[in-house]
C-alpha cells in the first residue's frame, strides 16, 4: 500500500482536544494517523490519485500536493507531477507555494486575537484607528476618459466588522471592476502581491479617502478589506504585520515555513509558477520576466519586499496551513497553544452577513460558510468554512466530519477551476464510517 507511515515521518506536531462543550472527540497525535484509522477507505481514497495524475498526464497542470486530515489523523498526503515539467523535477510535498488570498484567514485571526485582548470592538469605525477613513464617500459617476468621478456621502462609517465580512464597499485594485482598477491605479493603490518598495501604511492611508463601490453594509464585495485589517493590526499592536504573525501565530503553532518573503535558505523550495498556453490550454511555466496583471513578477516571494499584504502576501507549505486550520477546528488551540477562544472561532465561522449573499453561501469573519442550500451542490455539509488563493490553492474545514482538506497548485490563470470541486467529491466519497 502506498500510504504508509513513511509518507508522514516528518509530521511531528500533536493536536490537542477541543474544549467545546458540543464536541467529545479527542484528537490523536498527528504523526500516528493512517488512512483507515482516520475512518477513510484506503481503497476509495486512491481515486484522488487517479484524477490528479490524469490532470498531470494530460498537461492540464504541472503538479499538485493534496492533504486530508480527519479525526486529527493524516488520511491522505501525496504530491503529483513536476515542479519543472521540462527537466522532470518532481514536485515535493514540502514545497513552498504562493498562498495569495489564503493569507486573509490568518490576518482575520490576528485581528481577532487583538479583539480578545479588548483592543477594540468589531462595530467600532475603522477611522478610530486609521483616520483617513473618516467620512467615507461612495462612487456616484465615473468618467472613463480620464478616470475622474463624483461621489455622494456614505450613510455611515466603515466598521471593523464590515472589513472582516467584505461588506465595507472597498473594491479590489487590479483585479476589480474597470472603474475601480482605474481609480486605484491613478491614486497609486495596489493589490499588494509582489509589489516593489511600497509600505502598507502608506497605501492604506491613500485608500481611505477614495470612493466606495457601495454603501457600507449594503452588499458583499470582495476587496482590499483585509489589507486594511493588516494595517489595523500594525497600528494597534505597534509591530509590523510580519512580526505579529511570527510572534503571535506562526511560532506558537510551529508554522516554520510560512513567510511574506522567504529567507535565503528556503528560496529554492518556492515552486515554479505556471500558466496556460493560450493555444493548447496546456500548463506551461510562466516566464520569469512576465508581469502578472501588469504589476508583479512570478518569484516575488524570493525578493526583499517591504509590503506586507494581509490580503494576499503569504507563501508557505500545505502542511503549515493545515496546522493553522487544525487550530481552528480544535476551537482555537493546537499543540497546547491557545490562539483564540472557542467562542471567537464560533463567531468567525458563522453567518455574519445576514440576508446578504456571497454566491449561494454566506460569509463569516474571514471565511466563506456553506449554507443548507449550498450543501446540496457538493458533498460539503452545512457549516463547512473555506477559501483559497488566486494561484489555485484551496482548502476547507468541516466541523461535522472533523476534517480539513487542502489542494495546492501554483498556476495562474487556469480554466480548470472545477478541480477543487472534484477534489471535494473525491474526499467525501472516501469517508468510511
Amino acid at each position: 500500500m502506498k500510504y504508509t507511515l513513511a509518507c508522514f515521518l516528518y509530521i511531528f506536531a500533536f493536536i490537542q482536544p477541543s474544549h467545546s462543550q458540543n464536541s467529545s472527540i479527542n484528537f490523536s497525535p498527528l504523526n500516528t494517523g493512517i488512512t483507515e484509522s482516520a475512518h477513510m477507505s484506503s481503497e476509495r481514497i486512491q481515486r484522488i490519485d487517479k484524477v490528479l495524475q490524469q490532470y498531470v498526464d494530460s498537461g492540464r497542470m504541472n503538479g499538485a500536493v493534496a492533504l486530508v486530515i480527519r479525526n486529527g489523523k493524516v488520511a491522505y498526503y501525496q504530491s503529483f507531477g513536476y515542479n519543472d515539467v521540462v527537466k522532470k523535477i518532481p514536485l515535493k510535498k514540502d514545497a513552498i507555494f504562493r498562498m495569495a488570498s489564503q493569507t486573509k484567514a490568518i490576518t482575520s485571526v490576528a485581528v481577532m486575537t487583538l479583539y480578545e485582548e479588548g483592543k477594540f470592538l468589531l462595530d467600532e469605525p475603522i477611522s478610530k484607528y486609521i483616520p483617513s477613513f473618516k467620512k467615507p464617500v461612495v462612487l456616484d459617476k465615473f468618467n472613463p476618459a480620464d478616470s475622474s468621478y463624483t461621489t455622494i456621502p456614505a450613510k455611515r462609517e466603515i466598521t471593523i466588522r464590515d472589513l472582516l465580512t467584505h461588506t465595507s464597499g472597498i473594491g479590489y485594485a487590479q483585479i476589480g471592476s474597470k472603474e475601480f482598477n482605474a481609480i486605484y491605479a491613478k491614486a497609486g493603490v495596489i493589490s499588494g502581491i509582489g509589489v516593489d518598495k511600497y509600505i502598507l501604511g502608506d497605501v492604506i492611508k491613500t485608500l481611505g479617502p477614495l470612493p466606495l463601490v457601495h454603501q457600507p453594509g449594503e452588499r458583499w464585495t470582495y476587496g482590499l478589506n483585509v489589507d486594511v485589517l493588516g494595517y489595523l493590526v500594525e497600528v494597534v499592536s505597534g509591530m509590523s504585520l510580519a512580526t505579529f504573525f511570527k510572534q503571535r501565530i506562526f511560532d506558537p503553532l510551529g508554522m516554520k515555513d510560512t513567510y511574506f518573503y522567504l529567507p535565503k535558505d528556503k528560496q529554492d523550495r518556492l515552486v515554479e509558477l505556471y500558466t496556460e498556453d493560450s493555444t493548447t490550454g496546456k500548463a506551461v511555466r510562466m516566464p520569469d520576466s512576465k508581469k502578472i496583471n501588469g504589476d508583479f513578477i512570478p518569484d516575488y516571494p524570493n525578493t526583499k519586499g517591504t509590503y506586507y499584504s494581509g490580503g494576499g502576501g503569504l507563501s508557505g507549505t500545505i502542511y503549515d496551513y493545515a496546522i493553522f486550520l487544525q487550530m481552528m477546528l480544535n476551537g482555537g488551540e493546537y499543540n497546547g497553544k491557545r490562539i483564540l477562544s472557542r467562542n471567537t472561532v464560533r463567531m468567525m465561522t458563522m453567518n455574519q452577513i445576514g440576508d446578504l449573499n456571497q454566491g449561494n453561501k454566506k460569509f463569516g469573519l474571514g471565511f466563506s460558510v456553506t449554507t443548507e442550500k449550498a450543501s446540496g451542490v457538493l458533498p460539503t455539509p452545512e457549516g463547512v468554512y473555506e477559501w483559497g488563493g488566486m494561484f489555485s490553492t484551496t482548502y476547507w474545514v468541516d466541523p461535522k466530519e472533523k476534517m480539513i482538506a487542502l489542494l495546492y497548485r501554483n498556476i495562474y490563470p487556469t480554466r480548470y477551476g472545477n478541480l477543487s470541486d472534484l477534489f471535494k467529491v473525491l474526499v467525501y466519497q472516501a469517508i468510511n464510517d
